[in-house]
């Protein structure tokens, strides 16, 4: 029987598991958006949720245990400074999962995981110095 089976094993042993969960962790704070499929997806959600949760509390505490999860300070310091005050007021549900499709080779179903309340893209602009001295040249 298999009562009390909490989460999706996703076909690989512990060791490779926790190590892509947190390698996705890191991605989807990082980039605020990843491509995935959805058994992937729904098992990043259940630990990226529980970061945020705890990040909305900046103590050092807080800070000890999630950076357990997060091993690189760069995310660490965006996830405590930037990602959990935009979702101070918010209970919960800081992440949402968007369908696609299904993917070409195997069929599986995969999804956007983004963050609810994500900034939006800068674009890279060329600097105006460089327009006014091309007019300047012709």
């Amino acid at each position: 029987m298999k009562h009390k089976i909490g989460f999706n094993a996703l076909s690989r042993r512990a060791g490779h598991r926790k190590a892509l969960i947190r390698n996705m962790v890191i991605s989807l704070f990082k980039y605020e958006r990843i491509k995935t499929t959805k058994a992937k997806a729904r098992e990043v959600r259940r630990v990226a949720e529980k970061l945020i949760t705890r990040a909305k509390v900046d103590t050092l505490h807080n800070r000890r245990i999630v950076a357990k999860r997060i091993h690189e300070k760069s995310v660490l310091s965006k996830l405590f400074k930037d990602i959990a005050p935009r979702f101070a007021a918010r209970p919960g549900g800081y992440t949402r999962i968007l369908k696609l499709g299904q993917r070409e080779g195997d069929a599986s179903e995969m999804v956007f995981l983004e963050l609810v309340e994500r900034k939006p893209l800068e674009l890279k602009k060329k600097p105006k110095k460089e327009k006014e001295e091309e007019k300047k040249a012709t």
